[in-house]
């Protein structure tokens, strides 16, 4: 997901929008000459601005589409997936420069978010939101805690095909974070919040021993603390840090279509809402 779309489609619509309303008020070739016998520039604006305009502020103010291009939120969604974006859940923001202009609301603890990677805004990440701003988060040996509270965890079965060729082996656990239940992957014995640079930064206030096992981090206010499902093939907020409040997408709510890599045809058998 490393293209915003709406930087070739805001310039194009207002280019078309800026020729249709010269020719509406200065030009006149559509009333004068008839359809048809204008310039084509004039033509395609009269009969493309409106179409791109509903184009744009449906992706703008209320659903975006975008397509999962890594595992790092596998079981919950493998590469190739489409899913679709609530843009309106986390505030009304202007496109491009995605500032907020109505606050219609905040992500909640387990949400699957879209967002623009800190440190490279250009380019949209998907993680589950784990810390909500304030939250003390603590991972003790595989277990997370918020603000003084396990998370609840238990084993899961889970059959993936591409597990089979896995080394080391996959473990799965099912999670609820909030109001969302949703199946985890861990592989055995690897563990890479080990490498994980921010939170093993003592000097960024987060503290790490044990090798990776055990960490603990505060969530300032205005920042959110977002991991992968995929545990331990995750480049998540333990490597790159919080997510600030403005970088904020929306919500992902349902995945509609998934295609393989190659000329393979799509599929809709993992249609259905996101945990």
């Amino acid at each position: 997901m490393d293209f915003d779309f709406n930087l070739i489609l805001v310039p194009v619509t207002l280019v078309f929008f800026i020729v249709w309303l010269l020719d509406k008020l200065v030009w006149r070739q559509r009333q004068t000459k008839g359809k048809g016998n204008e310039n084509v520039i004039i033509a395609w604006a009269y009969d493309f601005w409106p179409v791109l305009a509903v184009v744009l502020i449906l992706r703008s103010f209320l659903y975006e589409p975008f397509n999962i291009p890594s595992d790092s939120m596998v079981p919950t969604l493998e590469t190739g997936d489409f899913i679709l974006v609530n843009k309106f859940e986390y505030g009304v923001r202007l496109p491009i420069i995605n500032t907020k202009i109505i606050d219609t609301g905040e992500p909640e603890r387990g949400d699957v978010a879209v967002f623009r990677y800190p440190p490279q805004p250009t380019i949209s990440y998907i993680k589950r939101i784990v810390g909500l701003p304030g939250d003390h988060i603590v991972y003790d040996h595989g277990q997370l805690i918020i603000n003084g509270q396990k998370v609840a965890k238990v084993p899961a079965e889970f059959s993936r095909e591409k597990d089979i060729l896995d080394t080391p082996a996959s473990i799965y656990h099912k999670e609820t974070l909030g109001k969302h239940t949703f199946t985890m992957r861990e592989l055995e014995g690897v563990n890479v919040a080990r490498q994980a640079p921010f939170i093993n930064y003592v000097e960024n206030g987060k503290y790490a021993n044990e090798n990776g096992l055990y960490w603990e981090v505060k969530v300032p206010e205005g920042h959110y603390f977002a991991m992968g499902d995929n545990r331990d093939q995750s480049a998540d907020s333990r490597f790159w840090g919080f997510v600030p409040e403005e970088n904020l997408t929306g919500r992902a709510f349902y995945k509609w279509m998934h295609k393989e890599p190659g000329f393979k045809l799509p599929s809709f058998s993992r249609n259905g809402t996101i945990d």
